[in-house]
């Protein structure tokens, strides 16, 4: 674990101790457990936004991705008999084939990522309003999946805590993209690119692939996450589904300690900035606080993690000034001391 990932566990942990205090409530097992499920569902789609954010890109559409896939899964399960099993391997697929879009317009086509991921976010968002006549699609009276809904959205006791299933996904999910990115070749050329792509491009690296896989990656987990949001909210409204989920992504990652210079952040960062995320809003949810100050808490959350990476980039460009100029200064004295003697 970074000394990164440790404080921000350390911060955790006082925060929770702190929202505790103020409503004991935050401790009984069935908030623990809701809080839990929600650090599952989004803690995927932000280690997907992390992927991307690491090799230098942007991700904006996540939410909009989420609500067009979510709604394609409930279609085909519940109103064109698709198998369960086929629908998740077509969404899953779906989301694959929206990242290598977004990869090949990015290294291809040299488009800047934030407007290809925009312009992503308002196509993908009308395509769900278009798709559903800008009705909510659901699952309708006696419409059953029992495999499906206990793998997606149910809870296993363990220890007398209902564990929900989405942190087990979560779980699997991060351990996976722990070994590609922290313990793997690949994984290295993922910071490489990040940090000095025309470098990377240099040394050998095929820059605009590990670009490309980083979007891929980003989808595929995407869509994943829409699956087993749509199967536990039952219900989506494309119009507002998913909405803003890109900045509680981007705002998990920065948190957790990946630079929006690129080159930088670990997996293990990315969970924890979750869970402080949810925690927080678990908080303004039992203090009575208006829902509508989620986005002031996700603006500032992510304002304060851009300045403190702005300030350690700073002080890192201080730290070799600093030391060349105490060798420059320590060389003299060492030479007088020679011509002393």
């Amino acid at each position: 674990m970074q000394k990164k990932d440790l404080s921000l566990l350390i911060l955790i942990l006082v925060v929770g101790a702190v929202v505790a205090f103020i409503n004991p409530r935050f401790l009984l097992v069935g908030n623990l457990s809701n809080t839990a499920n929600q650090v599952g569902m989004f803690g995927i789609f932000s280690i997907a936004e992390a992927f991307v954010i690491i090799v230098g890109g942007i991700e904006l559409a996540v939410g909009s991705v989420i609500a067009l896939l979510g709604v394609l899964f409930i279609d085909l399960i519940v109103n064109r008999d698709v198998d369960w099993v086929a629908a998740l391997l077509l969404i899953i697929a779906g989301g694959v084939a929206i990242g290598t879009v977004h990869g090949l317009l990015t290294t291809k086509m040299r488009i800047q990522p934030f407007v290809v991921t925009l312009c992503g976010l308002l196509i993908y968002r009308g395509a769900a309003r278009y798709y559903t006549e800008d009705a909510t699609a659901g699952f309708g009276y006696g419409a059953s999946f029992p495999t499906l809904e206990w793998l997606a959205a149910g809870r296993t006791n363990v220890l007398g805590f209902p564990l929900p299933h989405s942190v087990v996904a979560l779980a699997i999910v991060a351990g996976i993209a722990w070994l590609v990115l922290h313990r793997s070749v690949y994984g290295r050329y993922f910071y490489a690119v990040g940090k000095n792509e025309e470098a990377a491009r240099y040394s050998g690296i095929r820059s605009d692939r590990v670009v490309i896989a980083a979007y891929v990656i980003c989808g595929g987990l995407t869509a994943l996450a829409a699956i087993l949001i749509a199967m536990y909210t039952r219900s989506i409204s494309p119009a507002v589904h998913g909405s803003f989920y890109e900045l509680y992504a981007i705002a998990a990652a920065v948190l957790g300690g990946c630079s929006l210079r690129g080159g930088e952040g670990s997996i293990i960062g990315v969970v924890l900035g979750t869970v402080l995320l949810q925690v927080l809003q678990n908080l303004v949810n039992l203090l009575g606080i208006p829902s509508s100050l989620n986005f002031a808490v996700m603006g500032t959350v992510i304002l304060i993690g851009v300045l403190a990476d702005q300030y350690f980039v700073q002080r890192r460009k201080r730290a070799p000034s600093a030391r060349g100029q105490a060798s420059s200064e320590a060389a003299p004295a060492s030479l007088d001391g020679v011509s002393a003697e």
